[in-house]
């Protein structure tokens, strides 16, 4: 029995020329903002790099799993993402919810992810653990070489998307569209 590729929804092809847009020397083509509720119920928001699409409706991101958002994900693991495209004049904001791979498939992608990273990508993770006081005799290294093993902190982030709405700010009006899972990733067209 074989099985056929998954299709991809139609908001990726809208997404990827908002990317072209933008121009692949462009860092926001891979910025995002995270939105998360902390702890205490207040919002929270930071910016991550996109790693790559995981499936047709669903993205790779990378974080340290010392940070405050690992224990706010834990407690809620239902987010939102802007992708904020300023060339292309586009807005994209993806919600849904982080799931963790199977235990054999998450060994293989902290892996992948942690050699795919450069030398300097890598040391981040070397660092003493974000938004603790700052200590001048701490080692921040600036490169730790591929062969070095990802340390336990080094947590990659699945998101399972469940809509995407984008918001097109070209042309008058501007255009804004919604496209859900539940619905078969069927195109809405909202004002914007």
């Amino acid at each position: 029995m074989t099985t056929t590729p998954e299709a991809l929804p139609p908001w990726r092809a809208v997404l990827r020329g908002a990317r072209e847009r933008e121009g692949k020397r462009s860092p926001q083509g891979r910025w995002l903002q995270l939105a998360t509720v902390a702890t205490d119920g207040t919002p929270r928001v930071r910016t991550l790099v996109f790693r790559g699409w995981a499936a047709a409706a669903s993205l790779d991101l990378l974080s340290d799993g010392r940070s405050a958002k690992a224990a706010e994900l834990a407690r809620q693991p239902a987010v939102e993402l802007c992708w904020l495209l300023p060339r292309a004049r586009a807005q994209f904001r993806l919600r849904g919810v982080l799931v963790n791979p199977l235990a054999a498939e998450e060994r293989r992608e902290r892996e992948r992810h942690w050699r795919a990273l450069t030398p300097g990508g890598r040391a981040l993770w070397g660092w003493p653990p974000p938004g603790e006081p700052f200590d001048p005799l701490a080692p921040f290294p600036e490169a730790l070489p591929k062969e070095a093993p990802p340390p336990a902190h080094f947590w990659p982030l699945r998101l399972a998307i469940s809509q995407v709405e984008a918001l097109e700010l070209t042309g008058h009006p501007h255009r804004r569209r919604r496209w859900r899972a539940i619905t078969g990733w069927l195109e809405e067209p909202l004002n914007p």
